[in-house]
C-alpha cells in the first residue's frame, strides 16, 4: 500500500496574509513547479483525493489529466475563520494571543483548531487507506503535517517542528510490517511562510 502526499505549488497571496480556506490561485511558477512534482510520481497510481480548493484541484488536474479526482472538503487546510484574509500583524491581540498560546486546542474565531483539523484529515485518511492500489492525497501544508502527525504519533504541538513541508512537497508513505513509513521525495525549500504575527513570543 502506497500513498503519495502532494502540498500545492506557491499560492498567489502576499506574504503575511492569514489564509486557510480562502480558495487562493496559484502563481505563474505553476507549470515549473509541477513538473518537479512530476518528477518524483510513478506511472502506477490509481486513486487521485484531493482538497477542492483550486491551489490543489488544478494541481491534481494537471498531474492526474486521466483520472477521475475525488474531491473532499475533509483535505482541505485549517478553516481560520473571521482572520482569513487579514494580515496576521493587524488582528487583535487579545484574540490572537489565546490561539498563539495553543492553537492545537484553541480555534480561530469562527474557524478551527489544529484538533478539529487532525480530527476530520483522520477521518480521511483512514478511509482512504482502505484503498489496497498506490493513491495520491493533493491537499495542504496542515493536512499533510496531520498525517504525519498520525502515523508518527507525534505530538500536534512539536509537528510544525517535526515536519518542514514546502510548496510542491511530495512525500511516499507505505504501509509495511504493520506500521506506515514515510519518505520525502521532494521538498525544495520555498521562501520562508507567515503563519503567525511578525515578532510573537509566547508567554
Amino acid at each position: 500500500m502506497e500513498i503519495y502526499l502532494i502540498r500545492h505549488t506557491t499560492p498567489a497571496i502576499q506574504k503575511g496574509i492569514c489564509y486557510g480556506q480562502t480558495d487562493l490561485d496559484v502563481t505563474a511558477s505553476f507549470p515549473e513547479e509541477a513538473a518537479i512534482i512530476q518528477k518524483h510520481l510513478p506511472g502506477s497510481i490509481h486513486h487521485v483525493y484531493s482538497s477542492p480548493l483550486q491551489r490543489c484541484s488544478k494541481l491534481a488536474g494537471h498531474l492526474f489529466p486521466q483520472h477521475t479526482i475525488s474531491f473532499h472538503d475533509d483535505l482541505k487546510e485549517l478553516h481560520c475563520g473571521s482572520w482569513e484574509m487579514q494580515h496576521w500583524d493587524t488582528i487583535p491581540k487579545n484574540e490572537i494571543d489565546p490561539w498563539m498560546n495553543d492553537f492545537v486546542n484553541v480555534s480561530t474565531p469562527g474557524g478551527e483548531s489544529y484538533v478539529d483539523l487532525y480530527e476530520r484529515v483522520s477521518r480521511c485518511f483512514l478511509q482512504i487507506s482502505k484503498q489496497n492500489r498506490p493513491s495520491a492525497i493533493v491537499t495542504h501544508g496542515g493536512v499533510i503535517r496531520s498525517i504525519l502527525a498520525r502515523i508518527t504519533h507525534t505530538e500536534l504541538k512539536d509537528s510544525f517542528g517535526a515536519f518542514k513541508i514546502h510548496y510542491g512537497c511530495v512525500i511516499n508513505l507505505r504501509y509495511q510490517d504493520e506500521q506506515w513509513h514515510y519518505d520525502i521525495l521532494c521538498n525544495i525549500e520555498s521562501p520562508k511562510e507567515q503563519h503567525k504575527p511578525s515578532g510573537f513570543k509566547k508567554h
